[in-house]
């Protein structure tokens, strides 16, 4: 892997977060066209169903395209989907050379693309930048390796770790650019969970802002074209379909109670969702993977104490975003997480992976470390 090769990845890579809020449920792929050690064409995947980064790249490259070198950061898919396989326009056009940065999850795929290019006489070669590249598709691997979508916690609080006055008061614990972040999140997902308690105390709709995302017009415009599905977990049907989050557009309520009312929810625009669980909780598991099977990539859950400690303690959560206000709301404030421990041995570990001030907050990006085996 020679300092050239790393140079035009990392540039595909940056193509790639382009469509960090659009791709769903595509993974998000860069690809970069070099001849004679010029760039000759980029391309990024917008949208499901348009044309694919190496499409795009290829188109720009033109005639420049034969004898050059494909950097894609996702191996060249070979199947038809929506459109035809990149891997046989990368052979059409007579590339010498694709370096992808990672083989392909996505059992259509893995490997078939790079072998297409190989039976051609396609020089290949994969792995550059691969944990940089493994990091950016998060969700889409985990959905293709494990049936689960990557599920991140957000969570707001003050400096002694509290999220909400007694009364249920939490509007605003943080400052604007915080709250611009978090709607960067929202953009991102696949899906926004929520709880009931959540809708009814704070009347939250969940929404997408795009007056408040701070990107650029052509991404604002691609991530309100493909807002996240809010779904509300809501075990006995609490929440009214008055409430302003059924108002601000359809949703996915999963419950445990009785099918009786899903012509009511259907009758409004929304899906009444069925998921086994006990005590009127439903089982969590159960709902991610149905949300993987509906293409979730990345699930943001947005909840009080109860239905994020929930997650927590079921071992679901990949990595908690915590943004951190500079102010103490006291003792008898409502805390981050419902997860009674009785003992230091039972605390769960984190790994942080960034902090940094943003705003007069902080965001601290932490990753569940694995328990050992007692």
């Amino acid at each position: 892997m020679s300092a050239a090769d790393q140079q035009h990845m990392a540039r595909a890579l940056e193509l790639a977060r382009k469509g960090l809020y659009s791709t769903h449920p595509n993974p998000r792929v860069g690809c970069v066209i070099v001849r004679d050690g010029k760039v000759v064409g980029e391309g990024w995947h917008a949208k499901a169903g348009e044309p694919h980064a190496e499409v795009h790249a290829l188109r720009q490259a033109g005639e420049l395209a034969r004898g050059a070198t494909a950097y894609v950061t996702l191996e060249p898919c070979s199947h038809h989907g929506r459109t035809p396989p990149c891997a046989d326009a990368l052979v059409a056009v007579g590339v010498a050379r694709v370096v992808a940065a990672m083989q392909d999850p996505n059992p259509d795929v893995s490997g078939k693309g790079l072998l297409r290019l190989m039976h051609a006489g396609i020089a290949v070669h994969s792995g550059v930048l691969e944990a940089e590249a493994r990091a950016l598709n998060a969700g889409f691997i985990k959905r293709m390796e494990q049936g689960l979508p990557f599920v991140r916690v957000k969570l707001a609080m003050s400096l002694d770790g509290r999220t909400a006055m007694a009364n249920g008061e939490s509007q605003w614990i943080t400052g604007p650019e915080a709250r611009a972040a978090v709607q960067r999140l929202r953009a991102r997902a696949s899906a926004i969970i929520t709880g009931a308690d959540t809708v009814l105390t704070d009347q939250a709709r969940l929404t997408v802002r795009a007056e408040e995302l701070g990107l650029n017009a052509e991404l604002t415009a691609l991530a309100i074209d493909r807002p996240p599905l809010r779904v509300l977990v809501d075990g006995r049907l609490r929440v009214s379909l008055a409430a302003p989050f059924f108002q601000a557009g359809p949703a996915l309520v999963a419950t445990c109670a009785a099918a009786a009312a899903r012509d009511r929810f259907l009758e409004d625009g929304h899906e009444l969702l069925a998921v086994p669980g006990s005590n009127g909780h439903v089982d969590l598991r159960r709902l991610l993977m149905e949300l993987a099977g509906r293409g979730a990539n990345e699930v943001l859950v947005e909840a009080g104490p109860k239905l994020a400690g929930a997650f927590a303690r079921a071992g679901l959560v990949d990595e908690y975003q915590l943004f951190v206000a500079p102010k103490f709301l006291g003792s008898s404030a409502r805390p981050l997480l419902d997860w009674p421990l009785a003992r230091m041995a039972e605390a769960q570990e984190l790994d942080i992976r960034e902090m940094r001030a943003i705003g007069s907050d902080w965001r601290i990006i932490a990753v569940p470390r694995p328990r050992q085996p007692a």
